[in-house]
């Protein structure tokens, strides 16, 4: 797997993940000055317009953070200065904002639904430890950053699944980058797609601790339960960028604590059985529930997670399709009855 040309495993272990979203923003990787003015560019937008955070505080209090997300991102559109401009440097730079304030809708959003008030943003932090910053109010430790920036580093792009289609589908149409992460953020909502992060550890809960994850999981796969966090439309064979982020969960769960290192060799024994018996091996989503657990970060906002990484991916996308745009506008085959003629309705039965 690789992000234009690079391997995703170089990525990761060699860069930050400020680094890899101007790769897909910009084609390569910048320079030491590239990258220190592309921070302070989205460091400078990382703030929300009054009238958003009010929108944040004004959803009913069980608003998913998912759709608390993908509100604002549409309400952002209002207030940006170049929503309607598609022209590709207009594109890149409403691509930086979002990059900087989805962050700060995620953690605003958190902390009004807690009764706390908002956290502002540091602008010598990165973008990982400013949005663990903004959750928390306290600055985390640099393994903490380090752990969340490869995860972020994985989220970031990956061709045409459903919510990259969607995106690329809207704009083909000419409409505009906001329009098309929205979009994107609803196809992500769907259970196929999203939301398999946020399940990892219901399933590491119920298979209990490593003496008794080997019998449940077998029960569970006799009773043709799904085990979310496993297989992959495109790797059949095994998803490289969870072997990369399993080491990292580890060590994240060895930092947190005993109980913390059970769930992580709970996961080992489901792992294996599901490898052994249905040759089935785990996708990003099974190591980075179980890394954000350890990092101490609330369930519902693993999703909108993937979805601030993912949003460097999908700019980049739009961007593309609209260097050479054409309406995706698939055809259908139709089966349905044969041509008939419509009968009055005095003539179409009593029923």
């Amino acid at each position: 797997m690789r992000y234009r040309g690079y391997a995703v495993g170089e990525l990761a272990e060699k860069t930050s993940f400020d680094e890899v979203a101007y790769l897909l923003l910009n084609d390569d990787l910048p320079t030491a000055g590239e990258l220190k003015e592309f921070q302070s560019r989205v460091a400078a937008a990382r703030l929300l317009p009054e009238p958003v955070r009010q929108l944040l505080g004004a959803l009913p209090a069980g608003a998913a953070p998912l759709d608390a997300l993908r509100t604002a991102v549409s309400a952002l559109a209002s207030f940006d200065p170049e929503t309607a401009d598609n022209s590709r440097d207009a594109n890149r730079r409403k691509a930086e904002r979002l990059l900087a304030q989805m962050p700060v809708v995620i953690a605003d959003h958190y902390r009004l639904s807690k009764g706390l008030q908002p956290v502002a943003a540091k602008a010598d932090l990165s973008h990982s430890a400013n949005f663990l910053y903004m959750l928390r109010g306290t600055e985390p430790t640099a393994d903490e950053v380090r752990a969340l920036d490869i995860s972020m580093i994985l989220y970031a792009e990956h061709e045409f699944n459903a919510s990259t289609f969607t995106a690329r589908v809207i704009v083909s149409t000419l409409s505009d980058l906001h329009a098309a992460v929205t979009g994107a953020i609803g196809a992500l909502k769907g259970a196929l797609h999203g939301g398999a992060n946020e399940k990892v550890m219901d399933v590491v809960r119920a298979a209990g601790n490593p003496a008794t994850a080997e019998q449940w999981t077998r029960a569970a796969l006799a009773r043709k339960e799904r085990i979310m966090g496993f297989g992959h439309r495109v790797y059949k064979a095994g998803d490289v960028r969870a072997g990369i982020l399993k080491p990292i969960a580890r060590r994240a769960a060895a930092a947190a604590g005993p109980e913390y290192v059970a769930w992580e060799e709970t996961a080992e024994v489901i792992e294996g059985v599901i490898g052994r018996e249905k040759n089935m091996f785990p996708n990003l989503d099974w190591p980075a529930g179980r890394l954000y657990h350890s990092l101490h970060l609330d369930i519902p906002i693993y999703t909108p997670m993937f979805a601030m990484a993912r949003i460097a991916g999908w700019a980049a996308h739009v961007i593309e399709q609209l260097d050479h745009n054409r309406l995706i506008r698939p055809r259908s085959i139709y089966n349905g009855p044969a041509p008939r003629d419509v009968r009055p309705i005095s003539e179409r039965g009593s029923a």
